[in-house]
């Protein structure tokens, strides 16, 4: 864990039951993790969850007995902010300016993005699991101190990163 006030939290979604090493090495030191759904067993669930704190939700592919305990949606603070996290992010339920949301974390696309729209951040790490298409295999993240809030994609390949995206 940080030994700073800056908080670490790393994402990770559809890994659709792999879990990469290099997304494994990617989320050392981490706060927190959370998995943006799609998860493919709870083998990966149980890998999470003894590197950080883990919250995870349940993605549409999620549909084993073992995914019954995990949430459709879930709401946290890290620092000062709140985070929701959902899977598919067209299904999104909340108005979350309301809720005083800073930063909504999704999966589903499999497509890496970090957005900023009406002062939330919209993150989606991509896919650490099987590769789909041609999309990258990536991972994220947000640092969290106080009230502020980075966000980050980071694209993996083999041991290595080999694409990150600058702290938005």
């Amino acid at each position: 864990m940080n030994t700073d006030s800056e908080l670490r939290v790393g994402l990770v979604s559809d890994t659709h039951g792999l879990l990469r090493p290099e997304a494994r090495a990617f989320l050392v030191g981490c706060d927190y993790i959370v998995h943006g759904g799609d998860v493919g067993g709870a083998e990966i669930l149980d890998a999470l969850a003894v590197m950080a704190p883990l919250i995870a939700v349940r993605g549409n592919n999620d549909t084993q007995p073992w995914a019954v305990r995990l949430p459709r949606t879930e709401l946290i603070r890290v620092g000062g902010i709140f985070v929701y996290i959902i899977h598919n992010l067209e299904e999104l339920d909340i108005d979350a300016g309301a809720a005083a949301v800073r930063v909504i974390v999704s999966g589903h696309s499999h497509q890496p993005k970090v957005e900023e729209r009406e002062g939330i951040l919209y993150v989606n790490p991509g896919s650490c699991g099987p590769r789909r298409f041609k999309l990258p295999i990536s991972v994220g993240e947000i640092r969290v101190s106080g009230n502020a809030v980075k966000a980050r994609i980071v694209e993996l390949s083999g041991d290595t990163h080999v694409a990150t995206s600058p702290l938005m």
